[in-house]
């Protein structure tokens, strides 16, 4: 489990970005996997969950995770809910203690947000396509509407893939450096010919500075080279696996 200083600061929340380890699923879902629409089994996946929220002194029932689906949807929580109604979404921000909120992850970026003063927390599911689509913007705007400000904002980025494990093809820059010539800075050219490296953890930094945060930390780790502490969809790709594990960031507010 992996907490970072900038929320550690704030004494009534808890936070953590949770590595694979400590939980009893097997094979290829070794062993914290809490993603419910992995093939792992069922089981398992309620038992490390539950072994997560425990971690964050809350019920189960009350670590509460979306549907994901890379759009830039972000859900007020007013109470927990049921897997089976779960919203379609891929952010949600809160005012209300005791629910945990949790984004499920394997190289995309978790990010974990909080304004103490106002005692509205917010998390994101941010891989490259919900991040260009205005995911890290519509988290900001739904804690707004709960009466946070953009400036108290803290922002943490957990663990995601790095940019030299990153590689795209040569269709991929163009829109990016469309929205922004700024994003230009995000691309290094990869090893084959046409191909780049993307700095997907640099990418939401901006958009985060953007939104008006102005304290925002990032994990330095890379899910798809530390094998032994993180689950990867790119590795497991480039391997030809059938599934992969899923991991957990989550964020709750105390009474």
């Amino acid at each position: 489990m992996i907490t970072l200083g900038a929320l550690n600061d704030i004494t009534h929340i808890r936070h953590a970005f949770f590595t694979r380890t400590g939980g009893v699923s097997t094979g290829l879902y070794a062993s914290l996997n809490c993603g419910r629409g992995s093939k792992d089994e069922p089981a398992a996946v309620q038992e490390n969950r539950a072994r997560a929220a425990a971690r964050m002194e809350v019920a189960p029932e009350n670590l509460v995770t979306c549907h994901q689906v890379h759009s830039p949807t972000c859900v007020v929580v007013e109470e927990p809910w049921s897997p089976e109604m779960a919203p379609k979404a891929d952010a949600m921000a809160t005012r209300r203690p005791g629910i945990a909120l949790g984004i499920l992850t394997a190289d995309c970026a978790p990010v974990l947000f909080a304004d103490s003063k106002a005692r509205v927390i917010g998390a994101a599911h941010s891989g490259w396509k919900g991040a260009k689509g205005g995911v890290i913007e519509a988290t900001v705007a739904r804690m707004v509407e709960l009466g946070a400000k953009p400036n108290r904002i803290v922002a943490c980025i957990g663990p995601c893939i790095a940019q030299r494990s990153y590689e795209v093809g040569p269709e991929f820059p163009a829109p990016f450096e469309e929205e922004d010539p700024r994003n230009r800075d995000y691309f290094a050219p990869a090893r084959k010919p046409g191909h780049f490296l993307f700095d997907l953890a640099a990418y939401v930094t901006r958009r985060l500075g953007d939104s008006g945060v102005t304290v925002i930390q990032r994990c330095p780790n890379d899910t798809v080279a530390e094998e032994d502490r993180f689950f990867s969809y790119r590795r497991s790709c480039l391997r030809g696996e059938p599934d992969y594990g899923r991991g957990l960031s989550a964020i709750v507010l105390q009474n």
